[in-house]
């Protein structure tokens, strides 16, 4: 994994956290969004540890960047707050969950074998928290643009966003609707497609700024 954060501190002490563990292992560090994208396509690492609030390039502007590259790793956003604006449109743009700087070094390392395994969005009480109280917040054409692909959704297709919305895992969601977990990742990929997703976070921002979960 890469770690970018502009403090050394941090960057050492995350380093030494992931370290310990026999299954994750930092590739390379940046001190900076500017930095990130280089270190990605150098060294290819399968998940990028972002700090939010940088001195220069932010963790949103360097998120995005880092998504929008060919087979992009999976990036967690490093917080101090949890109702953080920067970091919901950096779940938008394509961040697969967010940690808050004060979690411990067994949540740090559990995160990241959470957003690794791609199964279920990280916190997904506390995400959804994020979620809801800034699509409530906000009226924006994302709003309008997530109400037509709506139409483009069978009703299957709907209930699935629904319960992934709700923190569901593919195994509970095929208990809930009397699928196989196979079936519910087909209709998961295909669902991507439709709605230029990459990963249940932004189906679940899809879902609230369609109204088929509340705030």
């Amino acid at each position: 994994m890469l770690l970018v954060d502009d403090d050394p501190l941090v960057r050492t002490g995350l380093s030494m956290i992931l370290s310990s563990t026999d299954d994750i292992r930092v590739v390379a560090e940046a001190g900076d969004g500017d930095e990130a994208v280089p270190k990605v396509t150098m060294h290819a690492p399968d998940i990028v540890l972002m700090d939010i609030r940088m001195r220069r390039m932010n963790g949103l502007a360097a998120t995005a960047a880092v998504t929008a590259l060919p087979n992009p790793p999976k990036v967690l956003v490093l917080t101090t707050y949890d109702l953080d604006e920067y970091v919901f449109d950096a779940l938008g743009a394509g961040a697969s969950g967010f940690l808050l700087k004060e979690g411990s070094p067994q949540e740090i390392i559990d995160a990241v074998r959470v957003v690794a395994a791609g199964e279920a969005m990280l916190s997904p009480r506390t995400t959804r928290k994020l979620i809801g109280h800034f699509v409530a917040a906000r009226v924006s054409p994302r709003r309008h643009r997530a109400r037509a692909g709506l139409s483009t959704l069978t009703e299957r297709e709907r209930e699935i966003v629904t319960a992934v919305a709700q923190g569901g895992t593919n195994a509970e969601i095929g208990a809930e609707l009397h699928l196989s977990e196979a079936t519910v990742k087909t209709h998961i990929t295909r669902i991507f497609a439709k709605l230029d997703a990459n990963n249940r976070v932004q189906l679940t921002i899809f879902a609230y700024e369609a109204g088929l979960v509340a705030p």
